[in-house]
């Protein structure tokens, strides 16, 4: 891979060596699940020593049905989303909607995240890159890979990841070009794969499916490429979660995924010079 500047996210260098997991639930639930959920991860991170950064939705305001759960509330999700990082020491990131939400999220999480469908939104941008802190922006479904360079110079310079999740193909379906990771990396920014979203089904009557059974699949394709960080949406029981539970990886099978992903990775990283 190309050299690129590497970018703090909390106490992690992404696009420094060490391959950093942005990990979580898709949005925070109950408030016992998701320090659950934060735990097992912990667990399981520890084990492998694998840096990680805590991801949980407190709004998810681009819902398939005006009926769909989109979380807690502002301020509960984002009390609940602290108390996970203080009571673990891990970075925190969420989604962010609005250009003032920017300032009240960033005093709490260390890594701003623009969904895809806002990626291009400059007010948006401006706010997250106001507060100082690191943006994931992620590619929108709809955007070529150099497309992201005008994203990027929205933001600060050495400050910003992106994020490949898929491309609209057809209705229904998403497919993933992983020419997109080197061509974004290119641009000045290190790179991180969803391997959860990537195997969405967008739309689709009230909810959006998916087929968690090719996360891994893609997961250890984009390790073979490169990436700096990897993203994947983790539940105790993808079955009972309140959003996006056909893409996510099980708590349980979350170990062997990182395994396979890491020894991927180490396998197609290149020898170093001399």
């Amino acid at each position: 891979m190309l050299p690129t500047p590497a970018v703090a996210v909390g106490p992690h260098l992404v696009g420094a060596g060490p391959l950093v997991c942005n990990l979580g639930p898709c949005v925070v639930e109950s408030e016992r699940r998701t320090h659950r959920i934060a735990e097992g991860i912990a667990e399981v991170c520890g084990r492998l020593g694998v840096p990680w950064v805590f991801k949980a939705s407190v709004d998810k305001a681009n819902r398939t049905s005006a009926g769909s759960f989109r979380g807690p509330g502002l301020a509960e999700g984002l009390r609940i989303l602290g108390d996970v990082g203080r009571g673990l020491g891990v970075p925190l990131t969420t989604d962010v909607h609005l250009p003032e939400q920017a300032a009240p999220f960033a005093q709490v999480v260390d890594l701003l995240q623009v969904p895809a469908f806002l990626c291009r939104q400059t007010d948006l941008l401006d706010a997250c890159a106001a507060t100082g802190r690191p943006v994931n922006v992620k590619k929108g479904q709809f955007l070529a890979p150099g497309d992201m360079a005008g994203v990027l110079g929205k933001l600060r310079p050495g400050r910003a990841l992106l994020t490949e999740r898929g491309t609209t193909f057809g209705y229904g379906d998403l497919v993933v070009d992983f020419r997109g990771l080197p061509a974004m990396r290119a641009l000045g920014a290190p790179v991180c794969f969803d391997c959860t979203h990537s195997v969405q089904k967008p739309g689709g009557g009230a909810t959006s499916g998916g087929d968690r059974r090719w996360t891994p699949y893609l997961a250890r394709a984009a390790a073979a490429v490169g990436i700096d960080a990897l993203f994947a949406e983790v539940h105790d029981a993808p079955e009972e979660a309140l959003s996006d539970g056909p893409n996510m990886v099980r708590l349980s099978e979350l170990e062997a995924l990182l395994v396979s992903v890491l020894a991927v990775r180490a396998a197609a990283a290149p020898p170093p010079p001399g």
